[in-house]
C-alpha cells in the first residue's frame, strides 16, 4: 500500500485487482506477525473486539476465535467483500463500511486492534484516534497496535513513529509487546486488571507449593 487512507479509491482498486493484495493469508511474515500479536493479548477471550482497517479479513478470522462479538470495519467496499468471503458467514462478526477514526461501535469494546493501519492515517486523524481511544475502550480492556517498521511507500508516517506517538500520548498502561527487525507490537490496558500470571492464579499456586515444601 502506498496512498494515504483518505484515498479510498486507491484501496478499492488494489482489492479489485487482487483477492489478497498484501498476502495476508499466504506470506510467512503476515502469519508470524498475526501469531505474535495474538500471543501478546493478555486475555484468552474478549466480549467485544473492534478491528478497524480489516482489509480482506486475515486478522479478522483469528480475532473472531478470541471474541464473543467482533466488529471489523474498512473504508474500502471491495475489501469488505473479500473479508465477507474469508469469514464465510461467521455470525458473531459484523462487517462495517466505515471510515476510521470517524466511526466507532456504539458500545465501548474490551479489545481494539489496529494493525498495519495507523501509518496510513493523516496525522490529524491519528491524533484524533489516540484522543478517542479511552472513551471507546472498557476499563481493563486492551488496545493492541501492530505495524511493519520499514518505510511504507508514501504513507504519512512509519511504524516506529506511530507507536512512539501512541506511547507518548495515550493515558493507558503499557502492558506488553514485541519488537524485532520487521515489526513492532504494543499492548495497552485501560486501567485495572492484573498480569496474565496473576490472573491465572500463579501466586496462589506458588504459595501452596511453598507450604508443602520440605
Amino acid at each position: 500500500m502506498g496512498a494515504p487512507l483518505a484515498d479510498t479509491a486507491h484501496f478499492d482498486q488494489l482489492h479489485a485487482r487482487s483477492a489478497d493484495p498484501w498476502g495476508v493469508h499466504t506470506r510467512w511474515y503476515e502469519r508470524r506477525k498475526r501469531d505474535l500479536m495474538l500471543a501478546a493479548l493478555p486475555r484468552p477471550r474478549y466480549a467485544q473486539g473492534f478491528e478497524p482497517g480489516c482489509s480482506v479479513g486475515g486478522n479478522t478470522v483469528a480475532l473472531a476465535a478470541r471474541c464473543d462479538r467482533l466488529i471489523a470495519s474498512d473504508a474500502s467496499a471491495a475489501a469488505l467483500e473479500r473479508a465477507a468471503a474469508t469469514l464465510n458467514g461467521a455470525g458473531h462478526v459484523a462487517l462495517r463500511h466505515w471510515r476510521f477514526p470517524q466511526h466507532w461501535p456504539e458500545a465501548p469494546s474490551d479489545l481494539i486492534v489496529v494493525a498495519e493501519l495507523a501509518y496510513y492515517l493523516p496525522p490529524a486523524d491519528f491524533a484524533h484516534f489516540l484522543a478517542q481511544v479511552p472513551g471507546h475502550l472498557q476499563r481493563g480492556g486492551h488496545l493492541a497496535m501492530c505495524h511493519w517498521r520499514a518505510p511504507v511507500g508514501d504513507a504519512p508516517a512509519h511504524g516506529d513513529g506511530v507507536h512512539a506517538q501512541a506511547r507518548d500520548t495515550l493515558a493507558l498502561d503499557h502492558v506488553g509487546g514485541w519488537c524485532d527487525e520487521d515489526m513492532r507490537i504494543d499492548v495497552w490496558q485501560n486501567g485495572g486488571g492484573t498480569s496474565v500470571a496473576e490472573a491465572g492464579g500463579a501466586q496462589e499456586r506458588l504459595a501452596r507449593a511453598a507450604e508443602v515444601a520440605p
